[in-house]
């Protein structure tokens, strides 16, 4: 991995876009090949049955989330180890309002694997979005999006055409639903945080904005390399069970550098591009305090690598290794 050397955190050593290393397998080699090929016909046909079927009728938020813990449990994510920040055990349900992101609050949450976003709508059913590192804007995403997100090769800006909304506007339009952003933009293998995006500073002032770390036990379920669909669900289902470890931070309260995006309407776009990338001291403690409590709860460290640095990673090792 010497040639990779490049791509690790000059401070840190921290290498974000390695993938784990599988676990050898041993003895466990035919229970895993007899797991895998029992739950792959189930994870299929659960997963066919929402995303084709059940999220287009009307079964409500509670019928959603119990669809969604179906296809956890296909593979035997069961147990979830969840901490909130400044809240003690047993005391949870007389704080869950204040404690816990809930409608008109914003998720910044850790980026690792497709789990991520399944865990996420099973617990808060929440609006999805894609951010993109110097803009205030986002992308409104649906769930399945934002799980193929995990597998999609790493952009800096979005792709021609695509619509681009404020965050304020989401909370607006989805009054009764909490709106979850990735601000890394990229995944990792959860070693690191990366840079975050200036989509948080899109938040109307006062908005609460709730940091969330999601790690797995055993961490090869992670998917920092795109396009790694076969090697996922071979570690996903063929291994007995999984655990997440759940970590949501006290929220930090939006201030009010929210109104750029209608100081720039009409102006051209290289305007608007380095409007945007100019933060104020503050926005800068927002995004600082946001990144800080992710890798508080991670327990690791901030990188200086981000998306940029994860495209030249990619192009580097396709031309020396094959995923699959």
């Amino acid at each position: 991995m010497e040639k990779f050397s490049q791509f690790r955190d000059r401070g840190s050593g921290i290498a974000p876009f390695l993938p784990i290393p599988a676990q050898p397998s041993g003895y466990q080699l035919p229970l895993r090949v007899f797991l895998f090929f029992f739950r792959l016909p189930l994870f299929i046909f659960v997963c066919f049955t929402y995303f084709a079927i059940l999220q287009w009728f009307p079964i409500g938020s509670l019928g959603k989330k119990a669809s969604l813990w179906c296809i956890l449990g296909v593979p035997s994510i069961w147990w979830i180890d969840l901490q909130i920040d400044g809240v003690r055990k047993g005391s949870l349900s007389r704080q869950q309002q204040a404690r816990l992101p809930g409608p008109g609050s914003i998720i910044a949450s850790s980026f690792t694997s497709p789990i991520d976003a399944v865990y996420l709508a099973a617990i808060f059913d929440p609006i999805f979005t894609a951010s993109y590192p110097n803009t205030r804007q986002v992308e409104h995403i649906s769930l399945l999006q934002a799980i193929l997100r995990s597998f999609a090769q790493p952009r800096v800006s979005p792709s021609p055409g695509t619509r681009m909304v404020d965050v304020s506007t989401l909370l607006q339009k989805y009054p009764n639903r909490p709106i979850v952003t990735f601000p890394e933009c990229t995944t990792t293998n959860s070693r690191g945080i990366l840079p975050l995006s200036h989509s948080l500073l899109g938040a109307p002032a006062q908005t609460k904005i709730f940091p969330v770390s999601l790690r797995y036990t055993p961490v090869d379920v992670v998917t920092p390399l795109p396009g790694t669909y076969l090697s996922f669900l071979w570690t996903l289902l063929s291994r007995p069970t999984h655990c997440i470890r759940v970590r949501i931070a006290e929220s930090v309260v939006s201030g009010a550098g929210a109104g750029m995006s209608q100081v720039s309407k009409g102006m051209k776009q290289e305007t608007v591009e380095s409007l945007e990338a100019a933060i104020t001291p503050a926005e800068k403690a927002l995004l600082d305090n946001v990144g800080e409590s992710l890798a508080r709860l991670g327990r690791v460290k901030r990188v200086g690598l981000g998306v940029k640095e994860k495209q030249d990673f990619v192009r580097m090792w396709t031309k020396t290794r094959r995923t699959w």
